[in-house]
């Protein structure tokens, strides 16, 4: 499963894929995204409202059956099985989001541990197919208390053959197209569902290895955003 991902190319990257949104934050580079890091996403919201890009924290609600007997709940930041009853009820419109990324990575400790992919060296702008909720009330770590929280989760599928022979079990949802990223967030779900399949054979690269953070290539024609406000965060 995907739980390490970066995003270090700025807005004007993120308009070439999905051009009509709302600014409700701003971004900064982020070469290494962990579960329950606040990230980017831009978020559908229902009625006639335009989407957003917003801030949320990855991990969405875990079902119920995974939180006996334990205190918290850090989120599922992976989310497979769309026919689960926990799953369906944020399948619709207003519940999706595409995730903005620039390489992912997949743990292989024969390989040298994290194996960082992206559609080329370059490391262009792709999305994640994700969901979302609004001011979900939980407790994500015992230090931390209850919080109210905006959550993300993304999409993921049988791997292709890049990610297969690194994790022969899941890769995300990715999509690469302005009209798969219209589909994903404006489509009934029994068309948008036909977006969870795998990335055509030879799509991916292997752009890293080892490293916990995949830092922004040298000479991007994409230059990182301005500072975010601290208290995006």
């Amino acid at each position: 499963m995907c739980n390490l991902y970066s995003h270090t190319r700025n807005v004007d990257a993120i308009r070439q894929l999905f051009a009509n949104f709302d600014m409700a934050a701003q971004i900064v580079p982020q070469p290494g995204i962990f579960p329950d890091y606040a990230a980017p996403i831009i978020r559908n919201s229902g009625g006639d409202a335009q989407p957003e890009l917003a801030m949320a924290r990855w991990g969405m609600p875990s079902p119920v059956f995974a939180l006996e007997g334990k205190k918290t709940d850090p989120g599922v930041t992976n989310v497979r099985n769309t026919k689960s009853p926990h799953w369906r009820r944020w399948l619709g419109v207003e519940s999706r989001c595409l995730v903005p990324f620039t390489s992912f990575s997949e743990f292989n400790k024969g390989e040298g541990g994290d194996i960082w992919f992206a559609l080329s060296e370059e490391r262009p702008t792709a999305m994640f197919a994700g969901i979302w909720t609004p001011g979900w009330k939980s407790v994500r770590k015992v230090k931390e208390g209850e919080v109210q929280a905006d959550l993300f989760a993304f999409l993921t599928t049988e791997p292709n053959t890049e990610v297969k022979a690194i994790h022969p079990k899941a890769m995300p949802v990715i999509l690469t197209t302005p009209e798969e990223c219209a589909a994903w967030m404006t489509a009934p779900w029994e068309q948008a569902s036909a977006l969870q399949r795998p990335l055509s054979d030879g799509a991916l690269t292997i752009v890293a290895r080892g490293g916990k953070k995949d830092e922004p290539s040298a000479g991007s024609d994409h230059p990182p955003s301005p500072p975010a406000q601290a208290d995006l965060f």
